[in-house]
C-alpha cells in the first residue's frame, strides 16, 4: 500500500456526512486535509474534533460558484501545495423529486452543484496532476448514478449520471498520465441529505444503513493502492438494501 502521509487532500462538502467521514479518515493516516463547504460552522466543528498530525484546514466553498471554487483551490495551493487527492463530495437533493412536482430552478441548482461543481473542481486540479503524472480524484456519486431509481428522483439521478459519465470519460483520457479517477456509488448512507426525503426517515432506519465512516474506510483503501492499480468504479451499499 502507498504511504499517504503528507499528501495534500481537498474535500468538497467536507463539513458533514460522507465528506466529513472521508476527511477524518484521510487526516488520521497523515494527509494534509482541507475541507470546503458553504457553511463555516460545521467545517470548523469537524476540524476541531479531529486530533491528527496535520490539523484539518477549513475554507468556505460553494461549488456552484466558479469564483468560490478558484479561491478555494488557490488557498489549498498556497498553504499545502498542489492537490494530490481530490474528493468531490458536495451534493444536494430536493424534496419534490418527480418531473411533475419539481421546478426548472430545481433542475438548474442540483446540476450546478452535483455535476458542474464536480467538473469545476476537477478542472482546477487535473493540469498539475497530469504534469506530475500522479493524482487521485474520488467522485462520490450514488447508486442513483447507476440506476435511475424513483427514490433518488429525476434531477438527482440525472446529475449523478452526469458525474458518472464525467469521471469515466476523464479517467479514460488520463489513464496513460498516472492520474486515477474513481466513481463511488454509495447506497443509503446516514447523512443530512436524508432530511430532504419526501417521507421522514426513522432513527431505526438510519442506524441500519451505511455510516460515513464505512465510506471513509473504503476511500482510504482506494487511495492507498499502488499507482499501478486503478479502481474505476465501486458500489457500496447496506447489506439489507436490494441491488437490482
Amino acid at each position: 500500500m502507498t504511504n499517504l502521509s503528507g499528501k495534500t487532500v481537498a474535500i468538497t462538502g467536507g463539513g458533514t456526512g460522507i465528506g466529513a467521514g472521508i476527511a477524518k479518515g484521510l487526516a488520521l493516516v497523515g494527509c494534509k486535509v482541507t475541507i470546503g463547504g458553504r457553511r463555516t460552522e460545521p467545517l470548523e466543528a469537524l476540524a476541531n474534533s479531529i486530533s491528527c498530525e496535520h490539523p484539518v484546514r477549513t475554507c468556505r466553498l460553494d461549488v456552484a460558484d466558479a469564483g468560490s471554487v478558484a479561491s478555494f483551490f488557490s488557498s489549498v495551493r498556497q498553504t499545502d501545495g498542489e492537490v494530490d487527492i481530490l474528493v468531490n463530495s458536495a451534493g444536494v437533493n430536493i424534496v419534490n423529486r418527480t418531473m411533475a412536482a419539481m421546478k426548472p430552478e430545481d433542475w438548474e441548482r442540483v446540476l450546478q452543484i452535483n455535476a458542474t461543481g464536480a467538473y469545476r473542481c476537477m478542472h482546477e486540479v487535473l493540469p498539475s496532476m497530469r504534469q506530475r503524472k500522479d493524482g487521485i480524484v474520488i467522485n462520490i456519486s450514488s447508486v442513483a448514478g447507476k440506476r435511475a431509481i424513483s427514490l433518488g428522483g429525476v434531477i438527482y439521478c440525472a446529475s449523478k449520471f452526469a458525474m458518472t459519465a464525467l469521471g469515466t470519460a476523464v479517467a479514460n483520457e488520463v489513464r496513460d498520465e498516472g492520474v486515477r479517477i474513481t466513481n463511488v456509488y454509495p447506497g443509503e448512507v446516514n447523512t443530512p441529505i436524508l432530511d430532504n426525503r419526501p417521507v421522514k426517515v426513522t432513527e431505526e432506519h438510519k442506524a441500519s444503513i451505511l455510516q460515513p465512516d464505512d465510506i471513509a474506510a473504503l476511500i482510504v483503501t482506494i487511495c492507498g493502492l499502488p499507482p499501478r492499480a486503478h479502481v474505476p468504479e465501486i458500489v457500496i451499499k447496506p447489506t439489507k438494501q436490494e441491488w437490482v
